[in-house]
């Protein structure tokens, strides 16, 4: 599984707009939040926006962009607050199986693709479900509990 490092100007630039807009102003950007999660080593906070899906009645949080550093700390701990200005809600998580991704990652794509397709190397949502299947191990999603 890969990460695919965010570029200078979204390490820089973008992601702290975003975490500004959404984390400390309270205006989430169609749907954006800011994901907090207790470092796997240190046990200090950390955070990055993330962009919620919800499908087919359930919540969910994926990575585009692969085995982040946010994946592996909520791999460890289980457990996140999801932030929008002064809201906090805490929440837990499990991973789905690999088997199960690929209608949320579609869903993912039609709502997300504009700024997130080059991460997952498709030219749309609209591809199979076993061109979606092949690159699904590559990023991780987890049921919002």
């Amino acid at each position: 599984m890969q990460y695919q490092e965010p570029d200078f100007l979204t390490r820089n630039l973008f992601n702290p707009a975003v975490a500004f807009f959404t984390g400390t102003l309270g205006l989430s950007l169609r749907g954006s939040r800011v994901l907090a999660v207790r470092g796997r080593k240190s046990g200090e906070w950390r955070t990055t926006p993330v962009n919620p899906l919800t499908f087919e009645g359930q919540r969910y949080l994926v990575a585009p962009r692969g085995l982040t550093h946010w994946v592996r700390n909520i791999r460890a701990s289980g457990e996140g607050v999801l932030r929008k200005g002064r809201h906090e809600e805490p929440v837990r998580v499990a991973e789905v199986p690999d088997a199960e991704k690929a209608p949320i990652l579609r869903a993912y794509l039609k709502l997300w693709g504009m700024e997130t397709k080059k991460f997952f190397g498709l030219p749309n949502a609209d591809v199979s479900d076993e061109e979606i299947a092949c690159i699904a191990p590559n990023h991780p999603v987890f049921r919002i509990l």
